[in-house]
């Protein structure tokens, strides 16, 4: 959601702040500010509305100077979109700055407290509370005999203990010129390591242009950093256990490529992204897959008799494919369950279940504390994520990664169909453990094998699709429909289309359509059927038959060579003939493509859709 970058170093900080907050911009925000130390002072400039049209103007017209520094992306929780609201925010003297990633959630009891002691405050942030609370504690008598140094890290730390909720931190002081503080509760923190500076940042793509060495921050860490040296500690002055890790993507994974937009470019990486996640991962010797990072035994796999995967948003849809994936390849009972409910549920886990948490960023914060409340459940919990060192994957006690590389754009493509392909070599593997063929179990390797070129046949379909996008972007109401694995792809395909071009857009198992949607079908809107050929097939053409007896257009994606559908529907997208359980990988792409090019038809901002945020970290 919001972005933070932190330098300390030999070089002028805010160039390097504002090309860090422009490799954050995909994470979603609606002001954007710098704060720098120079001759003793802290200096601010920041504003509402995006970089180009806002921070880089007014930067150019006052330039900030120092070499120390933090910089801030919002999306507003606590106050409007606004100059004021914007961070960095002070405390009552200025000479403290703070930028915050989170919710303090007894801001308004500490806000009460502060007021009367006569403080007063100029936004309606939850940070700028914290602030002035930093600086009550730098002020306090028994600490100003210490070095200033030592005196700011007190502060934050007994500050800290004061709140409730969730922070990542950035805090720089007038009177430490040198230093640099990070903290972490909740909301995901990383160090950069440099050579005589160092760096602070929410995310690894806001530094990876000028290092690859990082460390990523546990709940309750807090760090020092200067040019030369950093020191992580745990709140209560423990040392912290610090391990350094290696960015696994390039600075050019992140660039558009001399596409549009990411969206776009990463809806074409998919070939490749699934062959990422098959790499090593196809055992033809034995009919199964393998994982190296699952950490149960074939034993302790065998005895699980129960799966409940718990996930938000597209990495949800990807839970109802796995859902099917598992039933039908290993026969254990699965529970699909939205991580934001799971959490607040007392929902009875049976001592052999196993939880599988889905998320792209590794830090979504429903996910997050999903995860948690099934290990302190005592329950064994596996994790599905792209991002290497991220909380999730460090929490979980065993997982597999997608080797997505970094995914830029809002609304997620590559991590969907690398969540979907890896639930399906899971389900394999898990099958295979129990009463699944080697003979079936062969012939869904060598069909995975042929997955990367099927998906690039499948994307050949775009100069089509976006041909059909002209003629219906003008429509306001979309209608997704399929069948078994169709409907969660028809979930995800009206996803995309709501979250960036801001159409309405629903998606139900198509025989669910008589039961009170067929009430909104009209001429005016459009549903799309999900109709391969092979189980449920007829059934899927007797759906169609009702929408265009209400006089909708009827928009199929079908199996290449079947001419009965063409008389039917209005529109047909032709899909490559592979095993049925492939069909999420290919259906999706049509979909994602018809969503970017309705977005792009109607002006949007296909990487930046409004009100959204990459990695949701709040609740």
């Amino acid at each position: 959601m919001c972005g933070i970058v932190g330098y300390v170093g030999r070089q002028p900080a805010a160039p390097l702040l504002l090309a860090g907050l422009r490799r954050l911009e995909y994470r979603g925000y609606d002001s954007a500010g710098l704060a720098t130390w120079h001759d003793g002072q802290i200096e601010l400039r920041k504003c509402r509305g995006k970089i180009d049209e806002g921070l880089a103007p007014l930067l150019e017209a006052r330039p900030l100077p120092g070499h120390l520094g933090v910089g801030h992306t919002r999306w507003a929780t606590h106050g409007p979109p606004s100059d004021i609201n914007a961070h960095p925010h002070c405390d009552a003297s200025g000479r403290i700055a703070v930028v915050h990633n989170g919710v303090i959630e007894n801001h308004e009891a500490l806000k009460q407290r502060l007021r009367a002691a006569g403080h007063a405050f100029r936004s309606e942030t939850d940070t700028e509370v914290l602030a002035h609370l930093i600086g009550v504690h730098y002020a306090h008598p028994d600490l100003p005999g210490l070095a200033p140094a030592e005196r700011l890290v007190r502060a934050l730390e007994r500050a800290l203990a004061e709140v409730q909720g969730t922070y990542g931190l950035g805090v720089i002081c007038a009177d430490t010129p040198g230093l640099l503080l990070g903290a972490r509760r909740g909301s995901p923190l990383i160090l950069g390591l440099g050579q005589g500076e160092n760096f602070l940042a929410s995310d690894a793509t806001a530094m990876v242009a000028h290092t690859r060495q990082v460390v990523y921050l546990n709940d309750g860490d807090l760090a020092t950093l200067t040019a030369e040296h950093f020191q992580v500690t745990h709140l209560g002055r423990k040392a912290a256990a610090v391990q350094v890790s290696q960015i696994e993507f390039a600075p050019e994974a992140a660039e558009r490529g001399g596409y549009p937009h990411f969206m776009l470019k990463e809806i074409f990486e998919q070939p490749a992204t699934i062959a990422n996640a098959l790499r090593g991962r196809l055992d033809e010797a034995e009919a199964t897959a393998k994982f190296g990072g699952l950490n149960m035994t074939p034993a302790e796999l065998r005895a699980v008799d129960r799966i409940v995967i718990t996930a938000c948003g597209t990495s949800w849809h990807a839970g109802l494919v796995g859902e099917h994936y598992l039933e039908s390849l290993a026969h254990i009972p699965v529970e699909v369950e939205y991580a934001s409910e799971f959490r607040y549920r007392n929902p009875p886990l049976d001592k052999h279940t196993l939880v599988l948490v889905i998320t792209q960023s590794g830090e979504t914060a429903d996910t997050l504390a999903a995860l948690r409340e099934a290990r302190r459940r005592g329950h064994r919990v596996l994790a599905l994520c792209n991002v290497v060192g991220s909380t999730i994957a460090r929490e979980a006690d065993g997982g597999i990664y997608l080797h997505a590389g970094p995914e830029i754009g809002v609304a997620s493509t590559k991590a969907f169909t690398s969540q979907v392909t890896v639930l399906l070599l899971f389900a394999l593997f898990m099958g295979r453990l129990r009463m699944l063929s080697p003979a079936r179990g062969l012939s869904l390797l060598r069909a995975l094998a042929q997955a990367p070129e099927l998906v690039r046949t499948a994307l050949s379909l775009d100069p089509q699709v976006r041909d059909l996008a002209a003629r219906y972007a003008d429509r306001r109401d979309f209608y997704y429909l399929g069948r078994q694995l169709g409907f969660p792809v028809a979930l995800e395909g009206a996803l995309k289309l709501k979250e960036i071009s801001y159409l309405h857009a629903e998606a139900w198992p198509a025989a669910e359509m008589k039961h009170g949607p067929i009430a909104l079908m009209d001429a005016a809107s459009p549903c799309v059927f999900l109709a391969p050929r092979g189980f449920l097939y007829e059934k899927l053409l007797s759906n169609i038959e009702e929408v265009r007896a209400r006089g909708a257009p009827v928009i199929a994606l079908a199996t290449e060579g079947d001419t009965t559908i063409a008389a039917k529907a209005q529109e047909v997208l032709y899909l490559p003939d592979t095993d049925e359980l492939l069909w999420p990988l290919l259906a999706v792409i049509p979909l994602q493509l018809l969503a970017y090019h309705i977005a792009v038809r109607r002006g949007c901002d296909v990487d930046k859709p409004r009100h959204l945020a990459k990695s949701v970290t709040v609740e």
